[in-house]
């Protein structure tokens, strides 16, 4: 089935509000002003069925959607959107989206499945298995030249253009074969701005594989899962990677790299070898 353009949607308001006013404590007569991030809901649907309600920065709309409908695990490749709309509400965005049948028909078989387990938070082998995926391991590439990484953090810095406004926002990046900065998406979720990233590059028909992503925030295993199911082979963090994440990252193939503030990165996968 082809891929229909969706109608010209209105703006999203912008991702950056208006200027605050604060006092600091203690200089109670000492006001300023200061934007602040924007946020809102979205819920999306699929096929008219509602699924999922996410706060998001409203920019790169399309792009999230995108992202999380490919590392959510509900479809397979992109080309399975067959459209998606953005509709504005009274107080919220919605996201009308279309995909393909199979996908449609595996989504309500795990829907069904989900109902049935228990009302505890993340309970019963569905929502564990969800969680904790089971995901084909990637095709290693080779580690990124140590001159891609180098001002690695002031170039990111560079490249915020809504955190730098307004603070308050996690970034993810992509880096190409060439080591320059080719995408940046921000948001106030770490995992909306890497559905964020990976949506633009299915939709730029970008190889993930060529290059690697960057994530400003904390590396947690769920956005290696994320980073996997997009075929991302490299993985760099601002922040230093919990032990689950080392564990998955080497099972999986995928390159995991600490940038620290004040040394060189660290590899944490594949595992060094000693000399």
């Amino acid at each position: 089935m082809p891929h229909h353009a969706s109608p010209p949607a209105k703006e999203p308001p912008p991702a950056v509000t208006g200027v605050y006013r604060y006092a600091e404590i203690g200089l109670p007569a000492q006001v300023s002003e200061v934007p602040l991030a924007a946020e809102c809901a979205l819920a999306i649907s699929y096929n008219g069925l509602g699924h999922a309600v996410m706060m998001v920065t409203p920019e790169g709309l399309e792009d999230f959607v995108h992202g999380f409908t490919l590392t959510a695990g509900i479809i397979d490749s992109a080309d399975e959107i067959y459209d998606l709309r953005l509709v504005e509400g009274a107080e919220a965005w919605r996201a009308e989206v279309e995909i393909a049948s199979r996908a449609f028909w595996q989504l309500k078989r795990q829907r069904r499945q989900l109902a049935g387990s228990s009302g505890c938070g993340v309970c019963g082998v569905e929502a564990l298995e969800q969680a904790l995926p089971q995901l084909p391991a990637l095709e290693p590439v080779p580690l990124p030249p140590a001159g891609h990484l180098e001002d690695l953090r002031e170039r990111i810095a560079a490249e915020q253009r809504l955190a730098r406004q307004s603070g308050a926002l996690h970034a993810a990046l992509f880096v190409d074969g060439d080591g320059e900065i080719r995408l940046c998406r921000e948001d106030i979720g770490r995992h909306n701005a890497l559905d964020k990233l990976i949506g633009a590059l299915a939709r730029d028909r970008l190889e993930p594989g060529r290059g690697f992503a960057v994530v400003t925030s904390r590396c947690g295993v769920e956005l290696l899962h994320k980073a996997v199911r997009a075929g991302i082979g490299t993985l760099v963090g601002l922040s230093a990677p919990t032990a689950l994440t080392v564990d998955w990252a080497r099972r999986h193939h995928l390159n995991l790299i600490h940038l620290p503030h004040h040394s060189a990165a660290r590899v944490y996968s594949p595992v060094p070898r000693a000399p």
